[in-house]
């Protein structure tokens, strides 16, 4: 019984977090009302309430939905990698990009953002900020995993290192939700440009 009530509570999450990225994307964050994500979810208003309290929680749910899938993803690329450190982190940073636009529109990660930024001690803000922590201890296991692999000198910090991918992804990211008009395919061409030279500096294969 229990088993059911968890799949029927799974099952409504998703419902409500379906319907509110459809109408986010439709009508605007802003614009988009609880009381029709409701109905497009068939529950009750006081049942959404029950479970997110306002469209920021619903948001940012949204946000670790996407974030849950591409770690997942991630994980076997990490497991994995190519033997190559150019083409390992480009492998692993375009599935993150590849995914981003899945649930959420280029509005609605600005405003998850601003959320973050505009109240950093909510648990909104620190939820963000433990999602991007989970990304980037994934980047930086994947430079751990190229090192064990030999291909990525000894002397290097891979934590640092990874952090120092991260970091210029997730601006690069915010770059991208910033301009309305950058293409998908532009963003991982500036980023697989901006990381090649350090790939090839940490690398212990020397591509001719």
């Amino acid at each position: 019984m229990a088993g059911l009530r968890a799949k029927q509570k799974a099952d409504k999450t998703r419902r409500i977090l379906e319907s509110a990225t459809t109408l986010f994307r439709e009508q605007g964050y802003d614009s988009a009302r609880i009381e029709d994500i409701a109905e497009m979810a068939e529950v009750s208003v006081g049942t959404l309430y029950n479970y997110y309290q306002n469209k920021g929680d619903i948001l940012v749910a949204t946000v670790a939905m996407e974030v849950t899938e591409v770690l997942e993803a991630g994980t076997r690329i990490v497991a994995n990698p190519p033997l190559n450190v150019a083409e390992a982190l480009r492998t692993l940073i375009e599935q993150y990009y590849d995914h981003s636009l899945f649930y959420l529109s280029k509005e609605m990660w600005r405003t998850a953002m601003a959320i973050s930024i505009q109240q950093p001690e909510t648990p909104l803000s620190r939820r963000y900020t433990e999602l991007d922590s989970q990304l980037c201890a994934q980047v930086v296991q994947l430079v751990q995993t190229l090192q064990t692999r030999g291909v990525v000198h000894a002397s290097i910090d891979t934590q640092a290192m990874g952090e120092v991918f991260f970091n210029n992804l997730n601006a690069m990211f915010t770059e991208f939700c910033r301009v309305d008009a950058m293409p998908l395919e532009d963003l991982k061409a500036r980023v697989n440009a901006q990381h090649e030279p350090i790939a090839a500096l940490i690398s212990t294969v020397k591509i001719v």
